[in-house]
């Protein structure tokens, strides 16, 4: 599998990552097991996970993800070296009940004791990405495009955040720092108080799909400029861009089936854009799983694609989107439809 330089560090990231929020959920140990060895057999060695992981979180399911990943390493000695790890801490924006009464901040007192945990459940000394989730103030993501200032609701500083962040990296507990679901001005801000101890952030983890283009604007340019390498999610929206849901269907044991609050990728405009976007693939030829996943690993400021598995099989079959180049008369068509249906999922 082609690899791609993360930021500015000397690691180096396969084009396609593998994510885990469905892990002690949707997925048991033995099944997240599973994907992660073949994952290695398959070239794959980005792990990306969560503290709050599995997806939708509960207080019953918290860290379970972390804990499957941590129970695979303490059973494969040696596989460590081989992946690049990657873990996030929740912050006020997507605090729960569950997760420090729901008040945890970016500040030094929640990371510190994030990442003890994080490193306790995953049975390792050190994660090589550690990320914030999202920021600590109101922004205009998840769905929402309009902004709306709302100051009263900022959390810690971004100074603030980076100095635990520097004082992880100096403990040897974090190599490298990352953002999720920033802003332009947010990831601007971050690069602008890097430097001495405060660590330079090296990746931004984002939604970025066919139904998405919305990075596109604004960050694309900052991740080309300042290099920092993008790790999308949600890159087949949630399995829309599959085709699975077109005309009403809802499969059994899909996403979108399990789980009625995900209404993000289930706008009026989303299916017919979808439509589309399937029937296209299959006109070139195509599967639309793998048109999703190479329009998105094509892109000059992704460093990685995450791709989401709740079978070894499905795992298998995502992986060869890697080898999927798309042509100039299919990019163009794809222009078309997104042009005619701009961003129905933001």
């Amino acid at each position: 599998m082609d690899t791609r330089r993360l930021g500015t560090t000397d690691l180096r990231v396969g084009v396609i990552g593998l994510g885990t929020m469905t892990w002690g959920s949707q997925n048991t140990e033995a099944e997240g097991h599973a994907q992660l060895d073949r994952a290695l057999d398959l070239g794959i060695n980005l792990i990306d996970a969560a503290e709050m992981y599995p997806v939708p979180p509960t207080g019953e399911t918290f860290g379970r993800t972390e804990e499957i990943i941590g129970s695979w390493l303490a059973s494969r000695p040696g596989v460590r070296s081989r992946i690049v790890l990657a873990t996030k801490v929740t912050g006020q924006m997507n605090a729960l009940p569950h997760v420090r009464d729901g008040k945890g901040r970016l500040d030094r007192r929640t990371i510190a004791g994030a990442i003890d945990a994080s490193l306790k459940r995953l049975r390792t000394d050190y994660v090589d990405l550690y990320q914030t989730h999202s920021p600590d103030r109101a922004v205009n993501a998840f769905g929402r495009l309009g902004y709306v200032h709302e100051p009263a609701r900022d959390g810690a500083a971004i100074e603030e955040t980076l100095d635990a962040m520097g004082e992880l990296v100096k403990a040897g507990k974090v190599r490298h720092v990352g953002v999720s679901n920033e802003t332009p001005w947010g990831l601007a801000r971050h690069l602008t108080l890097a430097g001495g101890a405060r660590p330079r952030v090296q990746t931004i983890q984002n939604p970025y799909s066919l139904l998405n283009r919305t990075f596109e604007v604004g960050l694309a340019e900052m991740c080309m400029r300042d290099n920092v390498g993008l790790l999308t999610y949600s890159t087949l929206a949630m399995g829309v861009l599959a085709g699975k849901y077109l005309n009403g269907a809802r499969p059994q044991g899909c996403r979108l089936t399990m789980y009625e609050r995900f209404k993000r990728y289930s706008t009026p405009r989303a299916e017919p854009a979808a439509a589309a976007y399937v029937a296209l693939a299959r006109r070139h030829g195509i599967d639309p799983v793998h048109m999703a996943f190479a329009f998105a690993a094509r892109q000059p400021f992704v460093a990685s694609v995450l791709i989401g598995n709740s079978q070894v099989a499905q795992l298998e079959h995502n992986v060869r989107a890697a080898e999927v180049t798309l042509s100039a008369e299919l990019l163009k068509e794809i222009d078309a439809i997104h042009h005619g249906n701009p961003n129905p999922c933001p």
